[in-house]
């Protein structure tokens, strides 16, 4: 049971990139740009008081910062609908598995009325899970050859752009 665990959390090291110390290099570099940008703000604060009194600077920044989260907000619905429709999409696609047909459901129970439901029943969850394990490695293998065929496009591309300046 060990050996699985170590297995996932590998996977889960493989896809995300995430350890203990990523995550402290994280956590200081958000307090850093967080103290960066107060800093910035209190600059920005002091020129524009300065220039014209510390209200009108208060006004102007707070101005900006509306603008800045209306963009945002308007930003994050827009992206909310993409994943919405991205999500429909997806769930379509998978929602005609040939193996959810009512023909093959009940050749299943056929199946297990023959051979006896205390047989059956392990040997379908080993089934799943061996289904779903051959399902994510195989789209593993597709999304890595999609990945390395727009890795040649982009060399490709490149390569051109040195040949023309080599040329000139």
């Amino acid at each position: 049971m060990g050996g699985w665990l170590r297995y996932l959390e590998l996977q889960a090291k493989v896809k995300t990139g995430l350890s203990s110390g990523v995550a402290l290099w994280a956590i200081i570099a958000a307090v850093a740009g967080v103290v960066t940008f107060g800093f910035i703000l209190l600059t920005a604060f002091i020129w524009l008081a300065e220039r014209y009194s510390p209200l009108t600077a208060a006004l102007i920044l707070t101005g900006f910062f509306l603008l800045v989260t209306i963009i945002a907000l308007i930003a994050c619905v827009m992206a909310r609908g993409s994943t919405v429709r991205r999500a429909r999409v997806q769930l379509a696609a998978r929602s005609n598995t040939p193996w959810l047909d009512p023909r093959y459901f009940s050749v299943g129970l056929q199946a297990a009325r023959a051979i006896g439901w205390r047989r059956i029943v392990p040997l379908v969850a080993v089934g799943v899970i061996a289904a779903g394990l051959a399902r994510e490695w195989a789209g593993a293998r597709v999304r890595d050859g999609a990945q390395e065929a727009d890795e040649t496009e982009e060399d490709l591309g490149t390569g051109e752009d040195d040949n023309l300046r080599d040329a000139a």
